[in-house]
């Protein structure tokens, strides 16, 4: 966990979140799945003219009112409540009932007459002999309410199928101008500036419209019985605005690490004119060199602080510019350059820097080994020992930077620890927005995935909650990051080798058309590298014989 005195901005609580649920009511027709939506007052203390699903805050009397519904046998209590409140919102804002006679037929037109939608609802619908088809709704996500808003919900989005006969009335106090439309049709509409849509709203609609009916929307939402995503959106400045993003997504992870109450503090924009700070003892600084393999560029790291002196990491290409901005940043007190690995993108800066510095500080690392390309050649001052700690001051105050050997991308590849806060500087061998490629004779799939197993349990066993790659944002969630790369690695190597059985005779060319069938050819010549290293895996294991 970070230290709160390295966190740049003073932190305050967010507001509590209120149980709410919202209901997506959907219809079949012969253009695809269609979503009833409706306009909010321009008065209401919550997204003010947006269009939204009906929904709004759970009451106590929807609790008690599970002997009205009907319930599926693995539907939970809280499912059932949230279904509850989401049966009376509609009713309420749009009078739509989802409720049936005894007989199975839905509440019609003369039944929603005969109720008043400001009054309860389940005592009304007991009397007419109607009972809440609670066990026709299904959950289809959860939202929070992102962190930096004066008001904060707790939300399922549940879905349901619109009841045939009935028409939504809008109730015109809090709810106006009810629509039917596609979720593409909608998306389409708010980028133009014409249908206003919040953050979650746009994410559900971009998920549903994959959907090409509304029996396949509930089958997936059936099938386990929990929200097939949860998301409390974290937001930044990207080009000059406000831009939000869900926890899978490449920024979430630096938002996170910057602003962990969630206020709106932190640029996003790539920079390679100006060091940016992520913590009081962590800057990111970029070099200009953007591209396929690079990204927006390789992350340089200096680690510490006026007092204690800095550590730079991965200076990057021999960058007149960028190896003076490093050096200014620290005000010209670096007292040791650590290179993760020799590849052109990280190490030849650091012998420049290290001309720029008084006191001539060492360059780290590990010799790079016979198998590297000519120019991934790199000699340090001293070789590094894994489980080596480099400090920076003393105490509480101080700055440790712990080693991990991880050979895999590189022979001599290397990540580093900072062990007082929980950050894992992992250079090539995670990266966030790509998977790094394994380029043999250097590059050795094996040995990669032994290193992410030993980086899997330096997370679990040292508290490490956040990764800064060399190229692409912070990512947050550590292990989970380091596990779910692990497994695309083996889901790609199954690929790799149901290729390799299908085409027995084929050539690489041929099996990488078939087990890199999701990356776009353009991608092809690169994604090459990674499958040889996983035949010569796959090879080594026995599992079969390319050149049998």
């Amino acid at each position: 966990m970070v230290r709160p005195t390295q966190l740049l901005h003073p932190q305050r609580e967010p507001a509590p979140l209120r149980p709410a649920a919202t209901v997506l009511l959907l219809r079949d027709t012969p253009q695809g799945i269609e979503v009833l939506m409706t306009r909010r007052s321009l008065t209401a203390s919550f997204a003010p003219g947006a269009y939204v699903f009906p929904g709004g805050g759970i009451d106590a009397a929807d609790a008690g009112a599970h002997g009205q519904a009907t319930r599926r046998p693995t539907q939970s209590e809280q499912h059932l409540t949230q279904a509850i409140a989401a049966i009376r919102e509609s009713f309420e804002e749009l009078g739509v009932l989802l409720a049936r006679h005894s007989d199975g037929r839905y509440a019609d037109g003369d039944d929603i007459a005969a109720l008043d939608r400001r009054a309860p609802l389940t005592a009304q619908c007991a009397a007419r002999g109607l009972t809440l088809t609670a066990a026709e709704v299904f959950v289809l996500a959860h939202w929070m309410t992102d962190r930096d808003l004066p008001r904060r919900f707790d939300v399922p989005f549940l879905v349901a199928r619109m009841p045939e006969g009935q028409t939504p009335v809008a109730d015109e106090s809090e709810q106006f101008e009810p629509v039917w439309v596609r979720p593409a049709e909608a998306l389409t509409r708010h980028r133009a500036g014409q249908f206003f849509i919040i953050f979650p709203t746009i994410r559900t609609l971009e998920r549903l419209q994959a959907y090409p009916s509304v029996d396949a929307v509930l089958a997936a939402c059936a099938e386990n019985e929990q929200p097939l995503w949860t998301s409390c959106p974290r937001a930044g400045w990207l080009d000059g605005h406000e831009a939000r993003y869900m926890e899978h997504e490449p920024p979430y992870g630096e938002l996170h690490l910057v602003s962990p109450d969630g206020q709106i503090v932190h640029h996003l924009d790539w920079r390679t004119d100006e060091p940016v700070r992520l913590l009081n003892n962590v800057m990111r600084l970029t070099a200009p060199n953007p591209g396929v393999m690079t990204g927006p560029g390789t992350n340089s790291y200096l680690v510490g602080d006026p007092d204690t002196g800095y550590i730079a990491i991965d200076p990057g290409p021999a960058d007149e510019e960028h190896l003076r901005r490093i050096w200014q940043a620290a005000g010209g007190r670096i007292t040791a350059i650590v290179c993760t690995h020799s590849h052109p993108d990280h190490s030849p800066g650091a012998r420049p820097l290290q001309a720029l510095c008084h006191g001539k500080p060492l360059v780290l690392g590990l010799a790079s080994a016979p198998t590297a390309r000519a120019a991934s050649h790199f000699v340090p001052d001293r070789d590094l020992v894994d489980g080596e700690r480099l400090r920076l001051g003393r105490g509480d105050t101080g700055h440790t930077l712990r080693v991990v050997h991880t050979p895999g991308h590189a022979a001599n590849h290397l990540c580093l620890v900072l062990e007082e806060d929980g950050l894992l500087f992992s250079g090539d061998h995670v990266l966030n927005g790509s998977t790094t490629v394994i380029d043999p004779p250097d590059g050795n799939m094996a040995a990669y995935l032994d290193s992410l197993d030993r980086l899997l349990a330096a997370c679990r066993d040292g508290g490490i909650g956040f990764i800064l790659p060399a190229h692409g944002y912070v990512l947050g969630q550590a292990a989970e990051v380091i596990a779910q790369l692990r497994a695309h690695r083996l889901r790609r190597e199954a690929k790799v080798l149901a290729a390799m059985q299908a085409r027995p005779d084929g050539s690489v060319d041929d099996w990488v058309q078939l087990a890199y069938d999701d990356v776009p050819p353009r991608l092809w010549p690169v994604a090459k590298r990674s499958l040889l290293a996983h035949i010569e895996h796959i090879e080594s294991l026995g599992a079969f014989n390319a050149r049998g």
